[in-house]
């Protein structure tokens, strides 16, 4: 049943919607999907549309309710516009709203009312156009205890568990996690892009929490057991030492060792290498530069520096 969240008049004859997708059959838990915070982030999208379909071939084999929420910033994801257009504001650093503030503060607001409660959040987000990560959950360190039992069954490659941040209380999964509503924040792909193996293995990861939340009596996929970083000395980033054109020689997810050879920075003009981008240390190269243009200190790529069979 779709339903409105949001829903407010704009001043060119137009309404603002939010709306979910609420995927119900018998008792039990609910479980809600939320992805399009970022308009430029749209790998959760197709994660939205497979779990959708699946849900409704199949609703005899569900006992609880499935809320999905698409389109979180629709006015940022029409526009490919990461934060809401005409507000300057990234509207992952709005939560949890006011119903007193401005539009984007009241969309944030009833967003995290409308969520509350659930047993467990899925908030989805794609890399930005410049890297391609491979599927990871994030996991704010004050929330390790409870989350990351949950992260290793939801198919993803990586568990990374940062440290707090004072940014990060303005995030939805910060909001919905202060307030005892477990959430859980992924991030895989691309930014403007859709990565059709992330999609299906994030999918198969959503159903199989639901297994184990009692909610789906299907066949599920055996899922990964993923790589668990804990340490912040553990991820190496990777920076441009000169400025360029980044042509890149392994791809996300590759094993690299010490001194090898992730990428390039080239002139185009003078036909000349300006540098090697190489690996700091051996590991995991779990982030690369995907946009080929790079300034002086961009990031090129991230190492979970960690020794494991090829």
């Amino acid at each position: 049943m779709i339903q409105d969240i949001v829903s407010i008049r704009l001043p060119v004859d137009e309404t603002y919607h939010i709306q979910k997708n609420s995927i119900s059959h018998g008792t039990g838990k609910r479980i809600c999907v939320v992805t399009g915070i970022h308009g430029d982030e749209l790998e959760g999208q197709y994660v939205c549309f497979l779990l959708a379909q699946k849900l409704l071939s199949q609703m005899e084999r569900l006992h609880g309710t499935v809320d999905i929420y698409p389109a979180a910033n629709p006015l940022g994801i029409d526009s490919i516009n990461r934060g809401l257009p005409g507000f300057d504001l990234d509207m992952n650093r709005t939560f949890p709203g006011s119903d007193a503030g401005d539009m984007v503060e009241f969309t944030a607001m009833k967003l995290v009312e409308d969520l509350k409660g659930a047993d467990l959040v899925f908030d989805i987000h794609a890399s930005n156009i410049y890297l391609t990560e491979i599927p990871q959950i994030r996991i704010n360190e004050k929330n390790a205890d409870q989350l990351v039992p949950l992260a290793r069954l939801s198919n993803v490659d990586l568990i990374w568990v940062h440290g707090n941040s004072t940014v990060l209380e303005s995030t939805l999964a910060y909001s919905l996690n202060s307030r005892g509503t477990p959430c859980l924040v992924a991030e895989m792909g691309v930014g403007m892009r859709l990565t059709e193996k992330y999609g299906r293995q994030f999918c198969d990861g959503i159903f199989s929490l639901m297994k184990h939340l009692d909610m789906w009596d299907g066949d599920i996929p055996p899922v990964r057991e993923p790589l668990i970083c804990d340490d912040p000395d553990e991820v190496v980033f990777l920076n441009a030492p000169t400025s360029g054109m980044f042509m890149k020689t392994k791809e996300h997810g590759s094993w690299v060792g010490k001194g090898e050879t992730v990428g390039y920075i080239f002139d185009p003009l003078r036909g000349e290498i300006r540098e090697y981008i190489n690996a700091d240390k051996s590991g995991l190269l779990f982030t690369i530069r995907e946009y080929p243009l790079v300034a002086e200190g961009s990031l090129m790529g991230r190492i979970l520096a960690r020794e494991a069979s090829r």
